[in-house]
């Protein structure tokens, strides 16, 4: 094969003789170029595409990495405010806790138990033996329901504790108010009710109350809860202390020597409102005590074997 070279500026012109091997070459060039072109076109669509891909890929996985991440602050959100919903009713339930430990120590009290016997200060005593641990997940949904059970459990035994405060106050009011009882710490019966020999006269008298001997000076109490109606001197009786427990009853102590209290004063059941003398018409140190039912007098010995209710 012969190439004919023309020489554009000086239009002369030069040949050249291809062989078989230069002419297999220039084929070759000619054919592979534009294949190697098409072949570099479509790699380089294919890098273009996977790129494609990739980034399409990656978006789609960032969305739904963010909306993985919106839906875990949706779930801890409402897991915070869940555990916060039980720290206050558990904070609640405490406060109640504390407070049926506090009537407790006052119920006790109230009803007069043994040191010890209740010890709302103590945590009470419980045990067993081994068991298998039994897991508890927090946020399980019987919990709340658990504790709105312990909830409903707590309200019942504070409104049963509050009836029983209530009768047992009632039931210590009555005690106070109920007419038993000596009216002395210390002494004797040395003079009873009814008809006697008078010991100033020598003659047959009747005497309206009982005399409880005993030291000078020594306590006088009330028998009941009381209001004092009368506080000062009587013919006769000296030094009186009368007292008024309701429903007709009245009580007299008399020959003190001291009154403690003054009319208008409300006096417990065995408070001192007197001190034992022989003030009045009296041979010695005592106390004469009367009992008094509507206005009649009645024999003090059944209120003094009284026993309380």
């Amino acid at each position: 094969m012969k190439v004919v070279l023309i020489h554009r500026k000086h239009g002369g012109s030069r040949s050249v003789e291809l062989g078989r091997w230069s002419r297999a070459l220039l084929s070759l060039c000619c054919l592979g170029l534009p294949l190697g072109l098409v072949a570099l076109g479509y790699f380089v669509g294919q890098q273009a595409e996977a790129r494609a891909v990739r980034e399409s890929s990656l978006d789609s996985m960032q969305d739904e990495l963010a909306s993985q991440s919106s839906e875990l602050q949706g779930l801890r959100a409402r897991a915070e405010r869940k555990l916060q919903a039980l720290s206050m009713g558990l904070a609640e339930l405490q406060a109640r806790m504390t407070r049926l430990d506090a009537l407790g120590e006052h119920l006790a009290g109230i009803a007069n138990l043994e040191a010890g016997e209740f010890d709302f200060s103590q945590t009470p005593a419980v045990g067993g033996p081994l068991a298998p641990d039994y897991g508890v997940d927090l946020l399980a949904p019987g919990l709340t329901e658990d504790m709105e059970a312990f909830a409903e459990r707590l309200s019942r035994r504070e409104h049963e504790l509050d009836i029983l405060e209530s009768l047992l106050t009632h039931r210590k009011l009555d005690d106070q108010a109920w007419v038993s009882g000596r009216p002395v710490e210390k002494g004797y019966i040395s003079s009873g009710y009814g008809v006697r020999t008078d010991p100033f006269t020598g003659k047959r008298s009747s005497h309206y109350g009982i005399d409880f001997a005993g030291p000078a000076g020594s306590n006088v109490v009330a028998v009941a809860s009381g209001v004092v109606t009368w506080s000062g001197r009587k013919p006769g009786y000296g030094n009186l202390v009368e007292l008024s427990h309701g429903d007709g009853l009245v009580t007299l102590y008399a020959h003190n020597q001291d009154n403690l209290v003054q009319p208008g004063d409300v006096v417990r059941k065995g408070e001192p409102i007197a001190l034992m003398g022989s003030s009045g018409r009296a041979t010695g140190s005592h106390v004469h005590f009367e009992v008094y039912k509507h206005g009649r007098p009645v024999d003090p010995s059944s209120y003094v074997r009284r026993t309380r209710r």
